[in-house]
């Protein structure tokens, strides 16, 4: 495990197009979530600590804000052939295991999580109704092993202020931080070199 921050690309950047499998072999794209006043694109695996750690209270904060009609996906774009863990059997099982209520997306070329510069799991980007990037970084302070709680401070916040069509305060964006994205070998984004 190599502990890694997010990237922080610029606020105001278009969220990037995708169309991945679901962990029924469904087809979901950007475009299946027109017309919500929210998007959250959260980058996250099986196996990872950080994610483990968090995963009840993103279930939870997914439940809350579906309510509010607020579009959420997951994507997993770990090696599964060094890390079979993470594979999309795999994420079946933890869908079902973490109550996971949004599609759980298998991005096996990477280039989603290149084109989104996605760093690390969980690695989280919130866009509002044009799709325009208003937040990217942490859920909130916990992590494993420190006595701070499961929140979803930041990431309600950024929602809530997302909802009410109010700019968030620039002292809101907080860096994640988790294991680094597993890339194949020789597919290494240039944002890291």
């Amino acid at each position: 495990m190599v502990e890694t921050v997010s990237t922080m690309i610029p606020l105001g950047t278009r969220a990037p197009d995708f169309r991945l499998p679901d962990t029924q072999g469904n087809m979901v794209s950007l475009e299946d979530f027109q017309g919500k006043p929210a998007l959250l694109v959260a980058f996250i695996c099986n196996h990872c600590p950080f994610v483990k750690h968090i995963r009840k209270g993103l279930a939870d904060l997914a439940r809350e804000y579906h309510k509010k009609g607020v579009g959420i996906v997951g994507i997993n774009a770990n090696d599964v052939t060094h890390y079979p863990v993470d594979s999309p059997d795999k994420m079946a099982d933890e869908k079902q295991q973490a109550g996971y209520p949004f599609p759980y997306l298998y991005d096996e070329s990477q280039e989603v999580a290149k084109a989104y510069r996605a760093a690390c799991t969980p690695d989280f980007f919130v866009f509002d109704k044009d799709r325009k990037l208003v937040y990217r970084g942490q859920m909130d302070d916990s992590r494993p092993g420190k006595d701070v709680p499961v929140t979803g401070e930041n990431l309600r916040e950024a929602l809530d202020s997302t909802l009410d069509g109010k700019p968030l305060p620039p002292q809101s964006q907080k860096p994640s931080l988790g294991c680094n994205i597993k890339w194949k070998p020789g597919n290494e984004p240039d944002y890291f070199m």
